[in-house]
């Protein structure tokens, strides 16, 4: 995305090592577009519109792009350079296909969508009338509050275009927003979510019953004799957990599945034993879900054989 200058006769003189500034719309002005949305500003382009439905993406709209206007999805679609589609996987293609039964996105605009599902082919009907079709997902969990954008300039972004060329222009717009581009082939895409799906979403599923089954071994009056927890977020379950959590994810990402300790790395029967009937009496589907994951630490560890008979018996 660099612009060569030239002189007054057409002769090149140069090129200009900053990108073009783009007039940039997004659809929608939720948690990832929002976000987006500013890393765009800071980079130098300008977000003229967005479309906003509910109260909160309103709010986030007012709120972090102050100088945008609020418009119709088929006026962005029209007035913008680069178009941001930031809906959710399930609401893409209909959106896609309404833009270009509309034909309201002008040829040449550079069409550019964050689902982490979905390469450019869903983009087909947009690029089929003349539009750049960009597939650039970022690896990062979206909350909606300050730290989504703190967090962008440390993200990879996951890319797929249909040409070197498109490859360039998303490589240039992610490093513009300080995060790391990753080329993601369009037959893979569905895999790559899948692994982030399963890295992310389901750490906070086993954090939340970590936390549950530690709110239970805790009841009761503390040292000095008030209760030790609550049912809040940020108690002591989570103080205990903090420094362990942080350690087990540093050591998985840096060792892999050498990183592995405890009683099942270790193919300790009676305690994973003594741990499945415990946790059974709080929550059953927990203890599901702790047999379940213990089964393929143990796969992974190549542990006590009894071990994994008893994790894979029916019935517990």
């Amino acid at each position: 995305m660099t612009s060569r200058s030239v002189n007054s006769d057409g002769a090149n003189v140069g090129v200009d090592p900053a990108p073009a500034r783009l007039t940039v719309g997004i659809v929608s002005a939720g948690r990832v577009g929002s976000a987006l949305g500013v890393a765009l500003e800071r980079a130098g382009h300008v977000v003229f519109g967005v479309a906003a439905i509910s109260d909160a993406s309103v709010h986030r709209a007012q709120s972090r792009l102050p100088e945008s206007q609020i418009l119709p999805i088929e006026q962005i679609a029209q007035r913008s350079e680069l178009l941001l589609l930031a809906v959710p996987d399930a609401e893409l293609a209909g959106l896609v296909r309404g833009l270009a039964s509309a034909k309201v996105v002008r040829p040449g605009t550079i069409v550019v969508h964050t689902s982490g599902a979905n390469g450019v082919g869903v983009l087909a009907p947009l690029t089929e009338q003349g539009a750049l079709g960009l597939a650039v997902h970022p690896a990062m969990t979206f909350t909606g509050h300050d730290e989504d954008i703190d967090r962008l300039p440390n993200a990879c972004f996951g890319v797929t275009a249909a040409d070197e060329v498109g490859y360039a222009i998303a490589q240039a717009l992610v490093i513009e927003m300080g995060g790391e581009p990753v080329r993601v082939s369009e037959e893979h895409r569905t895999l790559y979510h899948a692994a982030l799906a399963h890295g992310s979403n389901h750490l906070v599923t086993l954090i939340v019953d970590a936390v549950t089954a530690l709110r239970a071994s805790l009841a009761g009056p503390g040292l000095l004799g008030q209760p030790v927890v609550d049912d809040q977020p940020g108690g002591l379950p989570e103080r205990l957990l903090a420094p362990l959590v942080s350690a087990a994810l540093d050591n998985a990402l840096r060792r892999g599945k050498a990183a592995l300790t405890g009683p099942v790395a270790r193919g300790d029967v009676d305690a994973v034993a003594a741990h499945l009937t415990a946790l059974d009496a709080v929550d059953e589907r927990l203890a599901a879900a702790y047999r379940a994951m213990s089964l393929r630490t143990a796969e992974l560890a190549q542990t006590n054989p009894a071990l994994l008979d008893l994790l894979a018996e029916e019935g517990h």
